[in-house]
């Protein structure tokens, strides 16, 4: 299989581990046992021997991250010791490998997953604060490089991957993330994912992508990325990528993705690591999914553009956004109206229990990102009124969603255009029958632009300090108004009173009044 991957053009390889497969952490012994390590480490040489760089993470692992977000703060120190006799192991065990050989402190985890419950050594987790969980990914992240650099032999200058906040781009680009200092000169790169929108590159969700809002999405993306290489700090996209269908197929544009994408890392010197566990390669077939992806691969190898000057390969990376840019439609639906400049459009946001039915998920009104054969009626919103959206499910070959994951009413650049305008539900129907809700409905905003009401949101702990109700005050809301399993909705449909704000007061008003 690896011989596969290095015939299609790639010359590195990323290896995921899971080293508490072989410890027995629940019992303080942290020793990684032998075999696996040396299965590890066989794998590693097949790749070197194929002349390629190798990257070696430490990824996801059964959640046992949760032990540094702790409630009782001396048992994080569970996490620093796992931490710190894993990564001793692993640098000493390679400390004589060339420089072909890189070490990644993590994967997705140093992030909001400090707060993971999933391992059985978490006693009372979910603890941390994003402050601390930024704070903890810092120190984190330093120990790597302190334990790998004390270790000895070429660890001493060995290139090291160093996971940004959840792998995330924005939430790496946020100032109380910082890189770790070094003792070796410019041996650190970063790393972070690309996977947006991950209604279309990770579920089945969307069924396509091409708009002119797609392009600029990610060009936007990638260009404030690019704020880490004009500061001498190169960047590896560690995982990236279309992931397939269920059944084994490429999506719709796929190829318009991958070119626009790879054409970004070129212009930026990124460099991106393809996601896939099997299904763009049948190992047991030695087949690619499609012949195309094997070819595309192949041009944008080092290997085809390694009599390139960097002038030259920039250019033409720019020339191919370009003209994927200027032949990008609007929107593949002529019958939905954009929520342009001083149009404000309300729709429901939602995402499937099973993730594999979506549409328009996310503040920025997108009718392209949907499942097909999703029937939405969303509506402009002129000012106060009643006002009736819906979905209909019954197109999809589903012919229905399996409860909801996430659900929210937006609507787009309301807060611009209609401040402090208050979003009431009076009714909501489910295949045609009232359903009973789950407390009251709030109103508030992520991004400052649009409006939001939660539906079923179990990523907001609590009722948010900006949330505007009806009449005041928040006893009795809820960002889960509806059940996560309610049912096999073949079609939802909500009535609401948009109102301004003088008609209702803010959470903080209300409680000055209390």
């Amino acid at each position: 299989m690896i011989d596969d991957i290095h015939n299609a053009g790639m010359d590195t390889l990323r290896i995921p581990v899971a080293w508490t497969n072989a410890m027995d952490i629940e019992n303080g012994d942290y020793t990684i046992g032998e075999a696996y390590m040396a299965r590890v480490k066989e794998i590693v040489d097949w790749a070197l021997e194929d002349g390629m760089f190798v990257v070696l993470n430490d990824h996801w692992d059964g959640q046992w991250w949760g032990v540094f977000g702790e409630k009782d703060e001396s048992r994080r120190k569970i996490g620093y010791d796992i931490f710190t006799s894993m990564w001793t192991q692993i640098a000493d065990t390679f400390k004589d490998y060339d420089e072909h050989l890189i070490l990644e402190g993590g994967n997705e985890e140093l992030g909001d997953r400090f707060n993971d419950v999933g391992n059985p050594i978490v006693q009372n987790g979910n603890g941390l604060s994003k402050d601390e969980c930024y704070e903890t990914a810092n120190k984190v992240n330093q120990l790597f490089v302190d334990t790998v650099r004390a270790s000895g032999g070429k660890n001493a200058e060995r290139f090291l991957l160093i996971p940004g906040y959840g792998t995330d781009i924005t939430q790496t680009l946020d100032s109380r993330w910082k890189m770790p200092t070094d003792t070796a000169k410019e041996k650190l790169f970063l790393s972070v994912h690309y996977y947006t929108p991950w209604s279309y590159c990770g579920s089945s969700g969307s069924s396509t992508w091409g708009t002119k809002k797609n392009y600029e999405e990610m060009n936007t993306l990638m260009k404030n990325l690019s704020v880490y290489p004009e500061k001498g700090i190169p960047v590896i996209i560690g995982e990236c990528g279309v992931l397939p269908t269920s059944n084994r197929e490429m999506k719709p544009n796929w190829n318009l993705w991958y070119d626009n994408f790879f054409a970004n890392c070129d212009l930026y010197g990124y460099v991106p690591l393809l996601w896939d566990t099997g299904n763009m390669l049948d190992r047991n077939t030695h087949k690619w999914i499609d012949d195309g992806v094997k070819d595309f691969l192949i041009q944008n190898s080092y290997e085809k553009q390694k009599s390139m000057s960097p002038e030259e390969i920039r250019a033409a990376a720019e020339k191919r956004m370009a003209d994927g840019l200027s032949a990008a439609p609007e929107t593949f639906d002529s019958s939905q109206k954009l929520a342009g400049d001083g149009t404000a459009i309300a729709w429901i946001m939602w995402d499937s229990m099973d993730w594999s039915i979506v549409y328009s998920v996310g503040d920025t009104y997108d009718p392209d990102s949907k499942t097909f054969g999703i029937k939405a009626t969303d509506v402009e919103v002129t000012g106060e009124g009643t006002y009736t959206i819906s979905l209909d499910f019954t197109g999809t070959d589903n012919k229905k969603s399996d409860g909801t994951a996430f659900s929210a009413i937006g609507i787009a650049n309301g807060e611009e255009l209609f401040p402090g305008y208050i979003i009431n539900i009076k009714k909501v129907l489910i295949n045609g029958k009232e359903y009973k809700l789950h407390g009251r409905n709030y109103t508030s905003s992520d991004d400052g632009l649009c409006t939001r009401s939660n539906l079923y949101n179990e990523w907001v702990p609590s009722v948010p300090e900006d949330a505007r109700t009806m009449g005041g005050g928040t006893t009795g809301c809820s960002p889960t108004i509806l059940e996560k399993e309610c049912g096999a909705v073949e079609t939802i449909e909500i009535t609401f009173d948009y109102l301004p704000g003088e008609q209702g007061i803010s959470t903080n008003d209300a409680n000055s009044k209390n």
